[in-house]
């Protein structure tokens, strides 16, 4: 299911020639900072494949009732990282837009080098507005981080918030990326050519970048026209989804009598 704001029933029909039910059709909420209607998440609630594609309008809402069908990236440090480049990326990955699917929510920093790559990125982070909640290392480091609770790690904030946790390494990184990430987006700060490669191959989401901001992670940025709606499923549209994305096929075949031997 695909929630759509709708710019009139009959209008759409018109336009598109749609068969009827085609579509779910979602009564528009006039409500900020992506809230939805009752209505509308009635009507989300309803089909169960909404889990995992979704209209951006209908985030904020899904993500307290199915927590599989919303994003949560989050952006590793690696130990090999420019401290410079790392500085620029994680704060344009939180910072840059706070309120849509390709800001980084979570942080993970390589405990080898921590103590040096750290300071600067919270100073960066915490002198932006952003509240920043971190583990017991992380904590040491600076008295204006929070307490991380065990929810942070799940938590798509579509805020200035971010979690921050030290991590053992590339390794460390991915597994904390396999318990809380949630498919879609993922990215690594790194020099290092086998600790990218790591990363790229071992992390199973739809996008998974080396050196670059998460907020990358637009339909828009990848080619794919205006984006409308998110995918974090394995089966057709995965990650950004474009019109194309949400187009099935039908395969005609003419032949003369062939057979397959």
């Amino acid at each position: 299911m695909v929630g759509l704001r709708v710019i009139g029933e009959e209008k759409l029909g018109r336009a598109t020639k749609l068969v009827a039910d085609a579509l779910a059709l979602i009564p528009n909420a006039a409500k900020p900072n992506d809230q939805v209607s009752d209505a509308e998440w009635a009507a989300l609630k309803k089909d169960d494949t909404s889990r995992g594609h979704m209209a951006l309008g209908l985030v904020a809402m899904a993500r307290k009732n199915y927590p599989d069908a919303v994003t949560q990236f989050q952006t590793a440090v690696d130990g090999a990282a420019n401290p410079i480049k790392a500085r620029a990326i994680v704060l344009n990955a939180k910072m840059r837009r706070t309120g849509i699917c390709g800001a980084t929510e979570t942080l993970l920093v390589d405990r080898a080098k921590y103590r040096a790559l750290l300071p600067p990125i919270l100073e960066d982070l915490i002198g932006a507005g952003c509240e920043v909640r971190g583990d017991a290392d992380v904590r040491a480091l600076d008295p204006r981080v929070k307490p991380a609770a065990a929810e942070d790690w799940d938590t798509e904030y579509l805020d200035a918030i971010i979690s921050v946790r030290v991590v053992d390494g590339v390794e460390g990184a991915i597994a904390h990326i396999r318990a809380h990430g949630s498919g879609h987006t993922d990215a690594i700060v790194t020099d290092a050519p086998a600790a990218a490669e790591a990363f790229l191959r071992k992390v199973d989401s739809a996008i998974v970048m080396v050196n670059a901001s998460t907020q990358f992670a637009d339909g828009g940025e990848f080619g794919m026209g205006a984006e409308i709606g998110i995918s974090t499923d394995k089966l057709h549209a995965r990650g950004p989804v474009g019109v194309e994305q949400l187009t099935s096929f039908k395969y005609v075949v003419r032949g003369t009598g062939q057979c397959r031997p």
